[in-house]
């Protein structure tokens, strides 16, 4: 019994596209740092509504240009794909925004706020023949590729359960759009969609989705546990939390053997496989501790799907986005949190 190895392809090897970076924030940053390093991928352009941060940004990255608006970005002729940068309660209105000015689009987690505004951005996608990618990057990192593989080759069994927590420390002295109704806050859309990713990502088909939870006074989730159950049989058990940090592992159990993956479960990270009594029969390790640097891999297969005329990610193809945005729809609902654009 033993593990596969990832398909991944090498990141250098994909075709180079000029990209431009919406957003100026952390998460552009790293993105950047990732497209930079380890690809033929070339970052020409930011922009910001703030000119001279996005000045800042492009004097650190050595870009050639820095725009003070998204519409001056996303008209930029120089410009082939757009990575939406922003926070998720922006996601609808800056994809719409590229893909009206004809560019490809990378759309940071989560996808948008609903499963509405989704649909709304792959239609629109659709109707302008570009390609549009969900930036949920471990879908595209090799350890998950590892974890696909172990499952379908039937390694572990049948799996039975699949477990999986994010929380960190960030309510109520964080970032203050995670407290906010109007920003699309909580707890859910910024953690939790990672333990759902990889629950769906192992689980086609979700017969029955649970949930339990805190709200914050102002009626975002603070806290939440989701039960989902399979049509094999197969259970998650996912919890998100912003005002208490966790270990943030994951592991799927089958019948015959499992998987742990070590904290951050979602990043580049150590994957044992255990006989049923716990003994390591082998552990995975990425080959260079990548960290956000892993975020080139999503950006490469969008890349890859460009120069192939694909519309979509095999990896995450629109109607598991979508798949996706409903099992988080059906969460708040449960949990009774109400956000802009239900």
């Amino acid at each position: 019994m033993a593990l596969p190895s990832a398909r991944t392809p090498d990141p250098r090897d994909a075709p180079a596209l000029r990209w431009g970076i919406l957003g100026a924030g952390h998460i552009a940053a790293a993105m950047t740092e990732a497209l930079l390093e380890g690809t033929t991928q070339q970052v020409v352009a930011i922009g910001s509504r703030d000119h001279e941060r996005a000045r800042r940004f492009a004097e650190r990255f050595s870009l050639a240009r820095a725009h003070g608006s998204y519409e001056e970005l996303v008209a930029d002729p120089e410009v082939d794909v757009v990575y939406v940068a922003t926070p998720h309660s922006e996601h609808r209105d800056h994809a719409l925004l590229a893909i009206a000015a004809g560019k490809h689009v990378l759309v940071e987690k989560a996808f948008t706020r609903t499963t509405d505004e989704a649909a709304e951005v792959l239609a629109a996608a659709e109707a302008a023949g570009v390609t549009c990618v969900e930036a949920m990057w471990s879908r595209f990192l090799p350890g998950y590729d590892v974890v696909r593989r172990t499952v379908e080759e039937g390694v572990l069994g049948d799996v039975r359960l699949i477990e999986a927590d994010h929380g960190q420390l960030l309510y109520p002295d964080g970032p203050a759009r995670l407290a906010a109704p109007e920003l699309a806050g909580g707890a859910l859309l910024d953690l939790g969609v990672y333990p759902v990713h990889l629950a769906a990502m192992l689980m086609p088909l979700i017969e029955d989705v649970r949930a339990v939870g805190t709200l914050t006074p102002l009626g975002v989730d603070e806290h939440e546990t989701i039960a989902l159950r399979g049509a094999e049989g197969t259970v998650a058990a996912l919890t998100a939390c912003m005002s208490a940090s966790t270990p943030t592992t994951a592991g799927i159990a089958g019948t015959r053997a499992r998987l742990e993956l070590a904290g951050p479960f979602y990043q580049p990270t150590a994957i044992r496989l255990a006989d049923p009594t716990g003994r390591t029969l082998e552990v995975w390790e990425p080959e260079v501790s990548e960290g956000h640097l892993g975020l080139r891999y999503e950006a490469v297969e969008l890349a890859r799907c460009v120069a192939d005329g694909r519309r979509e990610s095999s990896l995450l193809p629109w109607d598991e986005t979508l798949r996706v945005m409903g099992l988080m729809d059906e969460v708040r609902a449960q949990l009774g949190v109400h956000l802009p654009g239900d």
